[in-house]
């Protein structure tokens, strides 16, 4: 079972960049993407439902922003918007697959670098999101979280750990709480399971200023986090950077696992 995330920063800018291109040659089960940064009507055949797939979203009430889609080649048993908290989802923050056993979530945690209220705004995003963690947990199905994050667990996990220690993404608070996410309910890190001391290698996402693609001056805020179960049958996992379809890049991680 292979499953992709990707936050496209616009659907439509990534399908003109070969994004979906890339998709259909690359043999992904799972598709979760994030940032689609459009509604319905903004999509085209092709976007809706890429060929041999099919396509579920939770957009964003306001236009030209967030929004988060699933392709996956077999039909959900169930789909599930949103975590129940109305301004969050009226962002298109979360969305939710089953198969029999198996749920996987496409997620958008809010950034807040923009400015101090929405950095604000992602504090009380994390509040209520941990719960919802937590009761995922308890379901004791299989389920993988795959999305932006925008949080940098650890030193490894950016380029210049030491002139980010006050900025969005690598904050104390942030980090402190997604290692409870990790250390209390148990959740794992997939690609960290695999890659324990990976560093360049591992980004996801870079500045658009200063070249820092080039420079691989990145952060890693993209992840697959898995139920124990799922995260041990993870085979191997990658980041696909010869393209270019947006400032991320998809993290694709293959799972020896039936669906």
């Amino acid at each position: 079972m292979r499953i992709v995330t990707a936050n496209l920063n616009g659907i439509r800018s990534a399908a003109t960049k070969g994004f979906f291109d890339w998709m259909a040659v690359h043999g992904a089960d799972v598709i979760c993407l994030q940032e689609l940064k459009a509604q319905a009507a903004d999509l085209d055949q092709r976007m809706r439902a890429p060929a041999g797939y099919h396509g579920h979203f939770h957009y964003a009430e306001k236009k030209g922003y967030s929004g988060v889609g699933i392709y996956s080649r077999r039909a959900p048993d169930r789909v599930i918007e949103g975590i129940g908290h109305a301004a969050f989802d009226a962002e298109g923050r979360y969305l939710r697959a089953d198969w029999g056993n198996l749920s996987v979530i496409s997620l958008y945690v809010p950034s807040g670098s923009s400015s101090p209220e929405r950095q604000e705004v992602k504090f009380e995003f994390m509040d209520e999101f941990f719960p919802v963690l937590a009761g995922l947990r308890a379901e004791g199905r299989e389920i993988v979280i795959c999305g932006d994050w925008n949080i940098a667990h650890r030193e490894i996990d950016l380029k210049n750990w030491k002139g980010n220690l006050k900025n969005s993404g690598f904050l104390p608070e942030e980090r402190a709480w997604l290692s409870r996410v990790f250390d209390e309910q148990g959740w794992v890190d997939v690609y960290r399971r695999l890659h324990p001391e990976a560093t360049g290698e591992a980004y996801t996402w870079w500045s658009n200023r200063g070249q820092a693609r080039a420079k691989n001056v990145g952060w890693r805020i993209d992840y697959q986090i898995a139920t124990p179960g799922l995260a041990t049958a993870a085979q191997a996992a990658g980041v696909y950077k010869e393209q270019r379809f947006s400032d991320h890049a998809p993290l694709t991680v293959d799972y020896d696992f039936p669906w």
